[in-house]
Order: structure tokens, then C-alpha cells, then sequence
């Protein structure tokens, strides 16, 4: 989504629309309309500019943007730490 490069769905992160609000899918089985991101800082920056928003049909809300926001820093900090074990 955020650059715009085709992965198997299995390797990215579902993010779905939901009445209660945007959120992250881990499952991939959530019922709502889903968009789909990498695991990188980068890709995450420029899908929250708008890219996302659009793909969901949807206007992020301040609550919204700001549960991505942790969810992304959870991400980058779980790689981070996967490399530094490697």
C-alpha cells in the first residue's frame, strides 16, 4: 500500500475497517474492509499520510492514527530486535 510493491498477502500486515474504529488484523479474518502494509517504518509513514485512509474508504480519526502509530512502533521494535539477534 504505502509503496506500492506486490508481496504475498501472508508477508504483509492487514489492517481492517471496523465500526468501532481502524485496526490492525493479525488474523487476516477480520470481517471489514482491509488494506494491506509491509512491516516497514517507511512504507507505514506514507500509508498513514492518506494512501490508507483512501484504501479503506474511510477518514482516520486522531484515535485511529494514533493506535497505528503504537502498533507500528511495536512492529519496528520487534524487528530491531530480531536483527540484533541474528
Amino acid at each position: 500500500m504505502g509503496c506500492r510493491e506486490t508481496l504475498p498477502k501472508r508477508s504483509l500486515v492487514r489492517v481492517v475497517r471496523r465500526p468501532d474504529g481502524v485496526q490492525v488484523d493479525p488474523t487476516g479474518k477480520l470481517a471489514g474492509r482491509g488494506a494491506y502494509l509491509h512491516d516497514r517504518r517507511a512504507c507505514w509513514e506514507k500509508g498513514l499520510k492518506g494512501p490508507l485512509a483512501h484504501a479503506l474508504k474511510v477518514a482516520l480519526t486522531p484515535e485511529d492514527v494514533d493506535r497505528l502509530h503504537q502498533f507500528m512502533q511495536l512492529l519496528m521494535q520487534d524487528k530491531e530486535d530480531a536483527d540484533v539477534q541474528a
